[in-house]
């Protein structure tokens, strides 16, 4: 484990304190590990952050400099962590990892000196349908895995943050010949574990956060770009659509001129946005 601080980055008015590599559990053996970024005051609400890269690359530390300590700054304790990756492991996998993360943090939040009783998720591209599918499947037993132990820790959360990411996987998958030329990852499938189109819409359907939304949700908050050529931004739209009409708290934000993963959700309204609205929901 190392610890440092840095500035908190464009506008973020203090230092945050960095705890890299807490291992946080052992699956599938490999050693699974997260960041803190740490917000100043100790009482700090914490949210567990689940990068992105198609479930099949990156890691805990790539969204730190420019995301995660300006977003520490701002208030917010951040736990940034590993999940395995695919195709070397598939679904569920990655969401075992990501509720083992969860009860970890519960079960040694006092130690750790953080407010765990209230967590809260935040997820970009395909971390985020990760962490939206981990705050909707609370009372799902065949989606909470033993990764990490801890089994007697709730791994519910009590927000979302879902940037950018997938809500169906059925139709993010299905491609016309023409989009698999031009658009040609299918990430879905890796996955998944299947390239067979009838397989991979049988096993994609009973996955679709539209599916798993109810009055029960906790508030969500989707933010999406309008010139995204990678998930199109109608999936976080019909996301914030379908928790609205179950009667779970949602907002929708749709950022201007933004791509995929751009630039633009690093910004400093943005960051400040995000936080002042974890803030309020889990405090």
């Amino acid at each position: 484990m190392t610890s440092g601080s840095r500035p908190g980055g464009p506008g973020g008015p203090h230092a945050v304190e960095v705890e890299r590599g807490l291992r946080y559990a052992t699956a599938g053996g490999t050693e699974l590990r997260l960041d803190l970024y740490r917000a100043a005051r100790p009482d700090s609400p914490v949210v567990v952050y689940a990068h992105g890269g198609g479930w099949s690359r990156g890691d805990r530390g790539e969204d730190g400099e420019k995301r995660l300590a300006p977003l520490a700054a701002h208030g917010v304790t951040v736990a940034s962590v590993d999940y395995r990756l695919a195709p070397a492991t598939v679904f569920p996998g990655q969401l075992h990892d990501l509720k083992g993360a969860v009860r970890w943090l519960r079960a040694n939040g006092t130690r750790l000196g953080l407010a765990t009783e209230r967590l809260g998720v935040w997820g970009a591209s395909a971390g985020a349908y990760l962490g939206s599918l981990l705050a909707l499947t609370t009372d799902d037993p065949a989606l909470e895995g033993t990764t990490g132990g801890n089994l007697d820790r709730s791994s519910a959360v009590q927000a979302a943050v879902h940037w950018f990411g997938q809500a169906d996987l059925r139709a993010s998958a299905a491609r016309s010949g023409i989009e698999t030329r031009l658009l040609p990852f299918r990430f879905e499938a890796d996955l998944l574990g299947t390239a067979e189109p009838a397989e991979l819409a049988r096993r994609a359907g009973p996955l679709s956060l539209l599916s798993r939304v109810s009055a029960q949700a906790p508030p969500f908050l989707v933010a999406h770009g309008d010139r995204d050529r990678i998930v199109p931004w109608s999936e976080g739209l019909a996301l914030h659509q379908a928790l609205s009409h179950a009667g779970a708290d949602s907002r929708f934000e749709l950022l201007g001129d933004a791509g995929h993963e751009d630039e633009r959700f690093d910004g400093r309204a943005s960051l400040a946005s995000t936080a002042a609205w974890l803030r309020a929901v889990l405090t």
